[in-house]
């Protein structure tokens, strides 16, 4: 039996995650622990938290999940466990183990379908070196899959959205517009090659990026997902007490992507994300409106946003693109702070 993954979702992938102003309202409820061997908590908003075990090790936790992005349920898995994983890696964190998260309506889709995301998802672990030692299911409309996991690093080696410093430059590993292209694929407007380029994009582990970001000791790091590249790098500059500069027109795009924006495929998650970046944001007077809106776009298993000394960029990028991720390109530079977080230029 076939089965089109897509026909169950009005928004998948990190388009169906709140907006990152509720997130913010959301957090203040919850009570944090006063632990010293807590390293990293949601205090700014990072992408994993770290907790110390002795003076040698701590512990990277994250946990994602979301519904399907794909027709295909073994491609569903293996990009949702990229998405997963991808936090520790932005962390600097080895990963290790992980615990698969599944909601699965048993009434609406076969076994099959369910077999084939937990094999795309081992899949993608196993590459990435992670054990899947268990999980847990509940039957849930519509599906949604993800993991929980564990990485290891050493405490004095933690990468954080806090570790931006005046003068870095910012390096951008993946291009962006999952987001537009695949709400293209569901009206039936984009093209067939840029939907394989955008889930192929999807399903590349991060892991390469982060060996490159601990051989140069970068300090300051996120990965791009829901609340697209606007939203994260606002994040990323409020954590580190900087301003942030990007050029739109230096951020890599995948396809078709600025095409389909003009065409007003813009999805709802992009306007989530405009909502809680544009009082942070100065926005050039000269600024396309396409590429205002790609800023915006929620990204799926996005790559890795950080910020490298001047001295060493070129030799950081090279790296990156000599390990295969051709598209990696320098985006921006932050400043010592300014009344906005980030000023978005063509």
């Amino acid at each position: 039996m076939e089965v089109d993954l897509l026909q169950m979702v009005e928004n998948g992938g990190c388009s169906a995650k709140i907006s990152p102003r509720q997130l913010e309202e959301i957090l203040k409820y919850l009570p944090l622990p006063d632990d010293p061997d807590i390293l990293v908590n949601i205090d700014t908003h990072d992408d994993a938290g770290v907790f110390r075990v002795n003076d040698t090790l701590a512990l990277v936790l994250t946990t994602d999940f979301f519904p399907p992005v794909c027709s295909d349920p073994y491609e569903f898995g293996q990009i949702a466990a990229a998405n997963s994983i991808s936090d520790v890696y932005a962390m600097g964190g080895d990963p290790v183990v992980a615990l698969n998260i599944m909601m699965f309506p048993s009434s609406k889709l076969p076994m099959e379908a369910y077999a084939g995301i937990l094999k795309g998802g081992y899949d993608k672990a196993a590459e990435a070196g992670v054990r899947i030692i268990g999980g847990h299911t509940i039957d849930d409309f519509p599906p949604k899959y993800g993991l929980a996991v564990v990485g290891y690093i050493h405490p004095e080696n933690i990468i954080t959205n806090a570790g931006v410093r005046p003068g870095d430059y910012l390096v951008l590993t993946k291009p962006v517009g999952t987001g537009i292209i695949l709400a293209g694929q569901r009206l039936g407007i984009a093209l067939p090659d840029d939907v394989e380029e955008a889930k192929r994009q999807m399903k590349i582990l991060n892991r390469s990026a982060a060996e490159i970001m601990k051989k140069y000791k970068i300090r300051g790091a996120t990965d791009i997902t829901g609340f697209g590249l606007a939203g994260h790098a606002i994040k990323m500059a409020s954590a580190s007490g900087v301003s942030l500069t990007i050029s739109m027109k230096q951020v890599p795009l995948i396809g078709n992507t600025y095409r389909l924006s003009e065409d007003g495929c813009i999805p709802g998650a992009a306007f989530r994300n405009l909502d809680y970046t544009g009082e942070k944001t100065l926005f050039a007077s000269d600024l396309d409106y396409n590429l205002k809106m790609i800023a915006c776009d929620a990204q799926t298993s996005g790559g890795l946003l950080m910020s490298v000394p001047e001295e060493i960029v070129s030799q950081l990028l090279g790296d990156l693109h000599a390990s295969g991720l051709a598209d990696s390109a320098i985006i921006g530079r932050a400043t010592e702070k300014k009344p906005k977080l980030l000023q978005l230029d063509n």
